[in-house]
């Protein structure tokens, strides 16, 4: 272990070759000449040096919170995954960045480096709604980095039956999209399971036409996911009206069957197109620019707040019909001054005309004022169950 002394020296050491750089870095932006390319490369090289030190320093400081972890508690590699620590971090690297890299691209790249640490003793299990190419395989890299191993699962039931017996350690599903609404089955699937929502993830999500043949003229049919259908009506009816309309399973099934049926044509991510080698006929066909899906993540135990987290409830008051239930069981979110994102209304299952409420409100269940307002809104319902606390989703 290193002395204070020797800190004391790789920390000055650091500082200065880190002012080094700036004051280089000045001097070129001051200066109307550039310098030598060569010159520039030796920085570049310095810095990429300096890089590959601090991971390999990250890395070895993450494997001493595992092996700490695992000697206190004899955690699994699931255990050692903390959600609202990884939200934490991006958000502070996200008020921190000066440029010129986008927030974004930021991000991404801390996520991967959180993802390869993570990994090095044993890569989490993700299960998706698969097959490979789909936008949920591409949201779970998003939220967990290229290092975890990722299961593709043909059904939404799968993913979460997969998630409960622990098969994998975590799963995730598609739950509404900005242009298409909500996805009911993934809602309905939390009538009858113990798993907590423990993350979201939002993915802006461009809709590609896709093909074997060279342009729109050879399309008779066109397959794709009801959603994805949903999401490009407008284009569809302005450049394809005559076009038989099929939906199927997944978009990466839209994928394999215009690869294999002449005529057939997918609606479809950029990935499925470079996995089943399509023809990209015309991009971002979706008719919104904003187009957005937000997937959640599936796991059995519930984590401590990030300070900027989302809670989703399932509450009903046993009486539906009568005047005034949902008032009821809003009041005291109102009261509390809870901000509401979202409600949804699913039958019960439990009896006709009985319905539940899914509802997405800010703030995490053991913090304040929501924890109080989440014990009076217990009082009023029949059914009262809260399906996650999770960090909201940081980009």
């Amino acid at each position: 272990m290193a002395t204070g002394k020797t800190k004391a020296k790789t920390v000055s050491r650091r500082s200065a070759t880190k002012d080094q750089t700036s004051l280089s870095a000045k001097s070129v932006a001051a200066s109307a000449v550039l310098p030598p390319l060569s010159e520039i490369r030796a920085h570049i090289d310095g810095i990429d040096d300096r890089l590959l030190q601090l991971l390999s320093e990250r890395a070895r400081l993450a494997q001493l919170v595992g092996q700490s972890k695992r000697q206190q508690e004899n955690l699994t590699s699931a255990q050692l995954y903390r959600p609202e620590r990884e939200s934490q971090v991006l958000r502070r690297v996200i008020e921190n960045n000066q440029g010129p890299l986008r927030d974004e691209e930021v991000a991404r790249l801390f996520r991967e480096i959180m993802s390869v640490c993570l990994a090095q003793q044993e890569p989490l299990k993700v299960g998706f709604l698969g097959p490979e190419g789909t936008f949920t395989q591409q949201a779970v890299y998003k939220h967990f980095g290229h290092s975890v191993h990722g299961v593709a699962l043909s059904s939404i039931p799968e993913v979460f039956h997969e998630v409960e017996v622990g098969h994998t350690d975590f799963g995730v599903v598609p739950i509404e999209n900005s242009t298409g609404g909500v996805v009911e089955f993934a809602i309905d699937m939390f009538l009858n399971t113990t798993l907590k929502i423990c993350g979201e993830i939002e993915l802006r999500v461009h809709q590609n036409l896709m093909g074997t043949m060279k342009n729109l003229k050879g399309i008779k049919r066109i397959c794709s996911h009801p959603q994805s259908l949903s999401q490009c009506q407008q284009w569809l009816r302005e450049h394809l009206p005559k076009a038989e309309l099929i939906p199927v399973v997944s978009n990466s099934e839209a994928a394999r069957r215009a690869r294999d049926e002449e005529g057939t044509a997918a609606i479809a991510g950029q990935i499925a197109a470079e996995i089943y080698k399509l023809n990209v006929l015309a991009p971002e066909i979706e008719d919104r620019a904003d187009n957005t899906t937000r997937f959640i993540v599936l796991g059995r135990n519930s984590f401590a707040p990030s300070g900027h987290d989302k809670t989703t409830l399932m509450v009903s008051s046993g009486d539906t019909q009568s005047h005034g239930t949902l008032h009821r069981l809003l009041e005291p979110l109102a009261r509390n001054h809870i901000s509401m994102s979202r409600i949804e209304s699913r039958p019960s299952r439990r009896k006709k005309w009985d319905y539940v409420f899914f509802m997405d409100v800010e703030g995490h269940m053991d913090t304040e004022p929501l924890r109080s307002a989440l014990e009076e809104l217990k009082q009023h319902s029949s059914l009262f169950k809260v399906l996650g606390s999770y960090p909201a989703a940081v980009l």
